[in-house]
């Protein structure tokens, strides 16, 4: 009781109180405003707290998105009545609590009871702090034995999710997948030149397909080579679809949906004459932005990438919007903001770009189709209704050597297709890539 009043009189002074407070916060938005987490980080006033605040906050935002299912789970078993409805903010305080309690590296003392004060600084969760302390103390004595006695798959995974990736890849890949979802990824970095060396200098190592792998370990851009623009960071599977292209040297090539410009650095590195589309003017800042760090140049389009009409092409890259269930290692948000009912919209968007991203390929000239989503219906269906919609189109299957020898990639039709539990590691730290579609298609030379 002695710490609780003291916590009353000065809940502001506790020691990170302040970076679980914009991690509850935060949590909330996904939870309840459906805001995406990205937006929501960038609003959030991280950036005023000490270094190590802020990793912890993101680290307890991370966690709790990732093991959701198993973090509700184990709350309901405590509250008979539920969550409190009239204090909506009181299940994000219980899910930061928890989380330290059971995923990491807090002790449970100090995680009971910034929690408590947390609680104590809402107006409306302040009358619950002695259940909020109850709940979190009966799980610091006995939640780690009830954690493992539960399969999370089922738990941290939508239902609607898990038994689509069941009917795709089969029940133990769709397990394997869900499994790497609940791990932090590492940093990848696609690099200019030499990844043998910049491995070196990263602490990092060069895997097959050129990416340089490393762990994140503080602000990216205090890492050697950064303010140089000697590298960006990008998904070992995001930097493959520009592969697919060959040798660019001297090539026009327009690259769809180009934000925040992964792809475009790519190709420009690589000595193509680039033209980045996207509709969104803000993404197009930060795609300049990164481009002037980086020393690249590319012509910049703002608009509707269905529509724009820049003329004919020796090559088109389009990564289209889709419902990025590939990207949850990096995203944890999207299982809880995404619903089933999202693929059919952003299945017609994506018809419409590719049947116009194909009248800009010229006779000879080649289509990039790509997307980071792991259902069918945004890749291979779209790719084999593009072919049968368009006899001047053909397929040009991608050979292994073109992705780092990496032939468990490859589909049977040569199309490219990397899961999250692609790359198995002993430190699953350093373990998986994003799941990504791609698929290269060449428009027949008139005759």
């Amino acid at each position: 009781m002695n710490a609780v009043h003291k916590s009353r009189a000065t809940p502001a002074a506790a020691p990170g109180l302040p970076a679980r407070r914009i991690a509850a916060d935060i949590i909330g938005g996904v939870l309840r405003k459906r805001r995406p987490l990205d937006e929501l980080l960038e609003a959030s006033g991280l950036g005023a707290l000490p270094e190590r605040d802020r990793a912890l906050a993101r680290t307890i935002v991370a966690t709790v998105l990732r093991r959701l299912g198993t973090l509700r789970h184990l709350l309901a078993e405590q509250l008979e009545r539920g969550m409190p409805r009239e204090a909506p903010q009181i299940e994000a305080i219980l899910l930061t609590g928890a989380v330290q309690i059971l995923f990491l590296d807090v002790p449970d003392h100090a995680a009971v009871d910034l929690a408590v004060r947390l609680a104590q600084t809402d107006r409306h969760a302040a009358r619950y702090s002695g259940l909020i302390n109850a709940v979190l103390r009966r799980l610091a004595r006995d939640g780690k034995t009830r954690l493992g006695a539960l399969d999370p798959v089922p738990l941290d995974t939508p239902d609607w999710l898990l038994q689509r990736w069941i009917a795709h890849y089969g029940e133990e890949t769709a397990r394997a997948i869900a499994v790497a979802h609940t791990r932090e990824p590492s940093l990848d970095l696609t690099v200019k030149n030499d990844p043998q060396s910049w491995a070196v200098t990263l602490n990092g190592r060069a895997l097959p397909t050129g990416t340089v792998r490393t762990i994140a370990s503080g602000p990216i851009s205090q890492l050697a080579g950064f303010e140089t623009g000697d590298w960006w960071v990008q998904d070992a599977a995001a930097a493959l679809p520009a592969k697919l292209l060959g040798d660019v040297r001297g090539k026009s090539i327009a690259d769809l949906c180009a934000a925040p410009g992964g792809k475009t650095a790519q190709l420009s590195q690589a000595g193509a004459q680039v033209t980045a589309v996207d509709r969104s003017g803000g993404r197009l800042a930060r795609l300049r932005q990164n481009l002037a760090r980086l020393r690249l140049d590319a012509t910049v389009a703002e608009a509707d990438a269905t529509q724009w009409n820049g003329g004919l092409f020796d090559a088109v890259l389009v990564d289209a919007p889709c419902s990025s269930t590939g990207t949850i290692r990096r995203h944890p948000d999207i299982p809880w903001l995404k619903s089933e009912a999202d693929l059919g919209k952003l299945a017609a968007l994506q018809t419409r770009l590719l049947d116009h991203a194909a009248t800009l390929v010229q006779p000879g000239g080649t289509l990039v189709y790509c997307t980071c989503s792991l259902e069918r219906e945004e890749g291979e269906d779209q790719v084999a209704a593009l072919l049968a919609r368009n006899p001047g189109l053909r397929r040009h299957p991608i050979r292994a050597e073109e992705v780092g020898g990496q032939a468990e990639f490859l589909t049977a039709e040569g199309a490219l297709r990397t899961l999250p539990c692609h790359w198995p590691d002993e430190d699953a730290r350093m373990a998986g890539l994003d799941g990504f579609y791609a698929a290269r298609i060449t428009r027949i030379e008139s005759t």
